[in-house]
Parts: C-alpha cells; sequence; structure tokens
C-alpha cells in the first residue's frame, strides 16, 4: 500500500521545527491496516436522534462495585446532552469544548454548579461521530458512567437497537479553513486538514508508539459505521505497572482507590508482552490500542465540535486527550472553523 502525504499547514500551537521532526518519524512508519471508503457517503445527509430510549447499565468506572447506568432518549435539540438527574436547579451539560472542565486523566464536562459533571465522557461522545448521531439526551443520576468489557460496544449495540433515525433538518458540516496542526512536547504532532468542497466524509490517519508491547501501531481509515463498529470494541490500556498500582498502593488515594479496572475491561501491556488478551488482531499483529486511540479517544474530541459534522482529514502521531481538546478549542478560539457545502 502507497504511504500518503500531507501538508501540515500551519502550526497554530507549539513549534513548526518539532511538528515537521514529529512528521518525519510518522511517514516512516508503517500502515498496519487501511480501510478506505469508495462508496457514496455513508451517513444521513438529514441531522438525526434516535426512534426510541434506551439504556446501558454497569459497574461504575470509578465506583468500584457499585453500578452505574446511562440513558439514552431521543432529542429533537440540536447536539448531545447530559442531564445530571441528581443535580437540582442544573441545567444539562453540552457536549462542546466549551464545557471541559479537565483532561488530565480522561475528558469531564462539567456544566454549572461543580457537582453537575460526567468523567470519562470520551468513549461515550464518540458514538455522536462514529454514528453519524446528531441529537441526543443522555440522563444519569452519578458523575461516573459504566465501564465495560468490550470497550464501549455495548453504548454503540444499544443504540443501534434503538434505532437511529432523521429528523426534517439537514446535517450541518464545518472544516477546516486551511490544514493546521497541533505540536505536542514529546515527538507528537495533530493535523486538521480540510475537505474538498462537495466531499462530506472524514479519514483519520493515526499513529501511536509506545515503549512497550504495544509498540508501533498505525491505521488509516475512513469513517463509517463498519469502521467505527470496530473501534467501539477497543478498549482502553494501561500498562501492567498503573494495573498493579490501582490494585495496591492505589488504594489509598481517592483518584485511583476505586477504580474499577479489570483484566477483562482494559488491555494490560507490559515492556515485552500483553498480560491479558489483545483483540482486534489483523494479521498477526493486535491494533486494539490503536483503534481506540483513533476512534474512542480521538474522535471524542471531534464531537467536541458543536457546529456540525467535521468534515475532513485528521492526522495524529502519538497525541493524547490533552492535545486533541487544546486543538479542538483552538480551531475555534482562531476562527479556523468554517462552514462546509
Amino acid at each position: 500500500m502507497s504511504t500518503p502525504t500531507y501538508n501540515l499547514g500551519k502550526t497554530i500551537v507549539g513549534n513548526a521545527a518539532a511538528a515537521a521532526e514529529a512528521y518525519k518519524q510518522f511517514v516512516d512508519q508503517p500502515i498496519d491496516l487501511e480501510m478506505l471508503n469508495n462508496g457514496p457517503y455513508p451517513y444521513s445527509m438529514k441531522k438525526t436522534t434516535i426512534a426510541n430510549s434506551t439504556h446501558v447499565t454497569g459497574p461504575g468506572t470509578f465506583l468500584g462495585s457499585q453500578t452505574s447506568t446511562l440513558n439514552f432518549f431521543p432529542c429533537q435539540e440540536d447536539g448531545w446532552w447530559i442531564d445530571r438527574t441528581d443535580q437540582i436547579e442544573q441545567f444539562p451539560i453540552k457536549v462542546s469544548v466549551r464545557n471541559v472542565w479537565t483532561t488530565a486523566r480522561n475528558i469531564v464536562l462539567r456544566s454549572g454548579c461543580p457537582h453537575n459533571y460526567l468523567r470519562m465522557v470520551e468513549h461515550i461522545i464518540a458514538m455522536r461521530m462514529g454514528m453519524g448521531l446528531d441529537n441526543l439526551m443522555i440522563r444519569t443520576d452519578s458523575g461516573d458512567p459504566p465501564l465495560f468489557d468490550k470497550g464501549n460496544y455495548d453504548i454503540y449495540e444499544a443504540l443501534e437497537e434503538a434505532k437511529i433515525v432523521d429528523t426534517d433538518e439537514p446535517a450541518e458540516f464545518v472544516t477546516v479553513k486551511e490544514p493546521v496542526t497541533f505540536s505536542g512536547e514529546r515527538g507528537d504532532f495533530l493535523t486538521f486538514i480540510p475537505a474538498e468542497p462537495g466531499q462530506y466524509g472524514l479519514r483519520v490517519d493515526c499513529a501511536i508508539k509506545f515503549p512497550s508491547s504495544i509498540g508501533e501501531q498505525r491505521i488509516l481509515f475512513d469513517m463509517t459505521p463498519e469502521t467505527f463498529k470496530i473501534g467501539a470494541e477497543a478498549r482502553t490500556n494501561a500498562p501492567y505497572s498503573m494495573y498493579l498500582y490501582t490494585k495496591t498502593l492505589g488504594k489509598l488515594f481517592a483518584d485511583t482507590r476505586n477504580l474499577g479496572y479489570t483484566t477483562k475491561n482494559i488491555l494490560i501491556h507490559g515492556k515485552k508482552k500483553y498480560f491479558n488478551e489483545a483483540k482486534l488482531v489483523f494479521g498477526d499483529k493486535s491494533l486494539e490500542a490503536v483503534w481506540h486511540r483513533a476512534t474512542l479517544d480521538l474522535l471524542a474530541a471531534v464531537a467536541l465540535i458543536d457546529t456540525g459534522r467535521f468534515a475532513g482529514t485528521i492526522v495524529s502521531y502519538r497525541a493524547g486527550h490533552t492535545q486533541d481538546v487544546r486543538m479542538a478549542t483552538m480551531l475555534y478560539l482562531k476562527n479556523y472553523l468554517v462552514p462546509h457545502k
């Protein structure tokens, strides 16, 4: 397969020379899997919601043995909304980069009082982009979402069964007016490239590089219901040292005391081997880590762009939540997002 090249354009955060150096490393990394769409735009050209209410329940991510439930409802108001039913006199939180509270360990959205928040929203809101689902109300009585053994496939399956349906309004699209790049401080970069006129799809070229058994992984794909279905099964990953910490000394600290990691719901990696079964094997190589990064992490930040579906190409190399969300923020602050026809 031929390796594509990209115009990094203007570096709007960080150092252009550092971005160029990281790009060289990215280009030298071979593509492990390519899944491109040769057909028409794979989602509805109308705004969408769900036909029926649905829910998912599972052990809380940060609540240990307690269970957590997310309830999903049809919504005619534009965007995704999170309604904490246990928070009195608080408005629903709009899924928007404007409501990001922190990205230190995961993306936390908050609006109004300090208790009106939802943690680790990335694996939930990524569904907005991956499923072409524009309008949705999520109700929960906790700031702690459930954690599942198959990535967030349980949510994907529930929303599929609820049936995605068109509204009467046309879908809205945005793109960037020129290629722009975020250069990080550890050999990472993130580039957004505009869509061609009349093209509405999203292409992702994502590479990761870990000094562990995960190693180098790179996938190039167009966002379709089929490719997102693969990514929805990808679990988050953690080094064995972190997993061991949560079961021992981590019990002493609030942010890790009740972290619900098990050998089933995360991918545990060490220097030379995985400590549980790595999934999403293509050929003889697991690409679970890069699928998780490209879909359930990166697409979450794209979902925070609340003025329309993003059309174009995104190139990500060794980036993470903080870079993703800062990039989405800067696209607004520097007026790089434009309507796309």
